[in-house]
């Protein structure tokens, strides 16, 4: 049983449980926020941002993440150049954190947040546990995705010695932020009660049946 079907809504600010009242505008007795029974627009704005991640993630990909300058020269690797570079310098435990955090995560957000909507959408034959388990693992691997940026950015900050050493970040760098930072609000933006409407929707058109 929802919590809808007893006529109870909670704001998405604070929490605050209200009953339902049909017909008028309802707003939060606690913080005043303007009551949704859900989201509004939660699929299509998940699509959107989520689209517009995948979009960049060729960039982020593709375009060189970091220069390392050693001596006046230096040679611009993409994230993956980075991870071969790091396996052949023996470093495997921090290629293997690199990889992880830099490829598989943002790969698994992607295409973990895209199944979502497409069985909500669809009514695909995927258990509402089964999306609220990937549902709270995607929000949780989300933060480990901006491992790779703080790197960057710390040693862009420590490692500035002129001709003699330094590291600048590149445009791929940029477009791996915005990637993290588009799957982080798809994830936000994403209302997981529609898992548990699909599924009553589901029931009841079997028992119609």
């Amino acid at each position: 049983m929802r919590a809808l079907d007893a006529g109870i809504l909670v704001c998405g600010e604070c929490h605050q449980l209200e009953y339902l009242r049909e017909g008028e505008e309802q707003h939060c007795a606690r913080c005043g926020a303007h009551l949704h029974i859900r989201r509004p627009n939660s699929l299509a704005r998940t699509w959107a941002l989520l689209i517009t991640a995948a979009i960049l993630y060729i960039p982020a990909n593709l375009l060189p993440i970091m220069t390392v300058n050693f001596l006046g020269s230096g040679m611009p690797a993409t994230i993956m150049e980075g991870v071969i570079e790091l396996i052949q310098a023996d470093m495997l435990p921090i290629a293997l954190v690199v990889f992880v955090a830099s490829v598989l995560v943002p790969t698994f957000k992607l295409v973990g947040i895209a199944s979502l909507l497409y069985s909500v959408q669809r009514r695909q034959p995927m258990s509402a546990r089964q999306r609220i388990l990937m549902y709270r693992f995607i929000e949780w691997i989300g933060r480990w995705s901006m491992l790779d940026i703080f790197v960057i950015a710390i040693l862009v900050a420590l490692v500035n010695f002129g001709n003699l050493a330094s590291i600048e970040a590149g445009l791929g760098a940029a477009a791996f932020c915005l990637v993290v930072i588009l799957t982080m609000l798809a994830a936000v933006t994403f209302d997981p009660r529609l898992i548990w409407d699909n599924t009553f929707d589901a029931e009841d058109d079997g028992d119609a049946d």
